[in-house]
């Protein structure tokens, strides 16, 4: 998994890479949440993370997983035809998954990144009217849309091939190359962590992308607060 790490997509270029800000406004209420679970540890992005289980400021993520489970008993089902989920749009995205379901690791998640890194980049007051939604896949693959939509996109397709909550984040940085934030997916894999990016083709280790500063990073099991490494 190697590449340039610091080019960007052509369209990154006056398009808007927008993230709204509301999307980091959750940096400034994580100090609400409960005690954080142990002392900082090393991590990614050359910064220190505090682990809380208080998902209470994360209305967004925990909604977007709700909502992928409600679509769990109607995308198998669903008519081959409208703008939701469907039987179409499911079976498309099964049969790419289960075509890959064999590979190494590394592979499935190359081919999961440019699988997800195909869809147009739509953003969400375009999409939902709002400056900050966060889609379940059904959503993304129905309708498209930014960063943090790819990294969930990714992660459950991630999840369903059979990789640890542990081993996956889903992250939100500051981006100090465009001086806006961005999200993206961090997967742990053979001791060591790569970036799944939207903004970037290649699948690269952390330690290459320095233009990154992260705010928090997320799974299903917990989330992280990050403070940049003295």
């Amino acid at each position: 998994m190697t590449g340039n790490s610091n080019k960007t997509t052509p369209a990154s270029n006056g398009r808007a890479w927008r993230v709204a800000s509301a999307l980091f406004a959750v940096a400034l209420i994580i100090s609400s949440a409960s005690p954080v679970m142990a002392a900082a540890q090393p991590s990614f992005f050359n910064s220190n993370e505090e682990a809380n289980t208080d998902f209470s400021p994360f209305k967004k993520w925990t909604s977007a997983l709700e909502k992928y489970s409600k679509e769990q008993a109607a995308k198998k089902n669903g008519p081959c035809d409208g703008k939701e989920l469907n039987s179409c749009t499911y079976g498309k995205w099964m049969s790419f998954l289960a075509g890959i379901k064999d590979k190494d690791p590394a592979t499935k998640i190359r081919e999961i990144n440019n699988y997800m890194n195909r869809a147009p980049y739509i953003t969400d007051d375009q999409n939902w009217g709002t400056k900050d939604y966060w889609s379940s896949p059904g959503e993304f693959m129905s309708k498209f849309g930014d960063c943090e939509d790819y990294a969930i996109a990714k992660y459950m397709s991630l999840r369903i091939l059979g990789f640890k909550e542990e081993d996956m984040r889903v992250v939100a940085v500051k981006d100090m190359n465009l001086k806006v934030g961005h999200a993206v997916l961090v997967i742990f894999l053979g001791g060591k962590s790569y970036i799944m990016d939207n903004q970037i083709k290649d699948v690269v280790s952390t330690t290459k992308v320095l233009h990154y500063v992260p705010v928090f990073s997320i799974n299903a099991k917990a989330w992280w607060k990050h403070i940049p490494a003295s």
